[in-house]
């Protein structure tokens, strides 16, 4: 009777450890449920997704397409293309594919501002940025939006100094008899300097279709230094203007023009993935009006870096300034964009 009892007064107790012990298990399987790795991944999905976080590499340059970076010289420069040459006397200092035909890119705006200059268009008129000032060709932005208003001589300025496509769009688009009549211009100059590899279609440089050769732009630089008015906007370093009720600045694309080792007369960059980073200068070294040019240099910084080792070795022992034999490497036969 007496186990009898105690059985039966265990009974509830039992019980209520029970329902306790399957509370507590029905907890500890919820928490491991949370806990539990995810089921490993479908090797095809793994593949699919690293995949598309791939960075997708650069569209490579004409000059890449070419062939043309793997012309050695003895400066290691990062230009496919290099020409220096003595802006008074015609002697060719340096030489690298001079006759290599290769999108220019924004070098393009060099001829677009000689003709505003020597058509003798007010640089007084307002122009207003319009939609056909928009890039079509490659989409990209600007800081002057549609509904803008700037002098000729803002544009300008903004177009040589901080490579503005817009205004140089807007700069074509103003010209006598309009675009058409601007680059039929572009291209009749061209042939007037003996520019017989240089080829235009639009003025602001966006289109790989604007080609030239180094031996040609460096003719182009010559006769747009004659303009004090390009000499001095191409080289500014930096420009505020007025956009609505804002004023806003502007700066040079090209840093060489801040430092106080360079004399530079005159200027332009150039940059779409076609035609690589490029820069055409008038500059003074050693005493002499040299005029550079740097095409398709593969890296953001590396047509600066290209300047800086041509001025080096120019202001240096081997130098040909010095009497030393001029160093010339030429591609053969010269490589034609097409």
């Amino acid at each position: 009777m007496l186990l009898t009892g105690l059985t039966a007064s265990l009974a509830p107790v039992q019980a209520a450890q029970a329902a306790t012990t399957s509370s507590s298990n029905k907890a500890k399987a919820k928490t491991t449920a949370r806990k539990a790795k995810p089921a490993p991944r479908s090797p095809r999905k793994v593949a699919a997704r690293a995949a598309v976080r791939e960075v997708i590499p650069a569209k490579p340059s004409f000059g890449q397409m070419y062939g043309l970076h793997d012309t050695e010289d003895p400066l290691d420069l990062k230009s496919s293309v290099a020409y220096v040459v003595d802006q008074d006397t015609n002697e060719v200092l340096f030489s690298k594919n001079p006759s290599a035909v290769l999108p220019i890119a924004s070098i393009t705006k060099l001829m677009t501002a000689l003709l505003v200059v020597e058509a003798n268009q007010s640089m007084d008129e307002k122009l207003t940025i319009s939609d056909d000032d928009k890039d079509t060709e490659k989409f990209t932005g600007s800081r002057l939006a549609v509904g803008t208003t700037l002098t000729r001589g803002e544009l300008l300025h903004l177009a040589l100094m901080s490579s503005e496509n817009r205004a140089a769009h807007a700069l074509g688009r103003s010209y006598p008899g309009g675009l058409e009549a601007f680059v039929a211009a572009m291209n009749a100059k061209a042939r007037l300097l003996g520019m017989n590899d240089t080829h235009y279609v639009e003025p602001t440089g966006l289109s790989s279709r604007n080609q030239s050769s180094a031996s040609d732009l460096a003719k182009l630089v010559k006769v747009a230094h004659s303009f004090p008015l390009l000499r001095e906007l191409s080289t500014s370093p930096e420009y505020t203007v007025e956009l609505g009720r804002r004023m806003v600045r502007f700066g040079t694309t090209n840093g060489l023009v801040r430092k106080s080792d360079w004399d530079i007369g005159l200027q332009k960059t150039g940059f779409i993935n076609e035609a690589g980073q490029c820069l055409v200068m008038q500059a003074q070294l050693a005493g002499r009006k040299l005029i550079m040019v740097f095409l398709d240099s593969a890296g953001k910084y590396s047509r600066i870096g290209d300047a800086e080792r041509v001025r080096k070795w120019l202001t240096g022992t081997t130098s040909p300034l010095a009497g030393a034999t001029a160093t010339a490497v030429s591609l053969t036969p010269a490589i034609t964009a097409k």
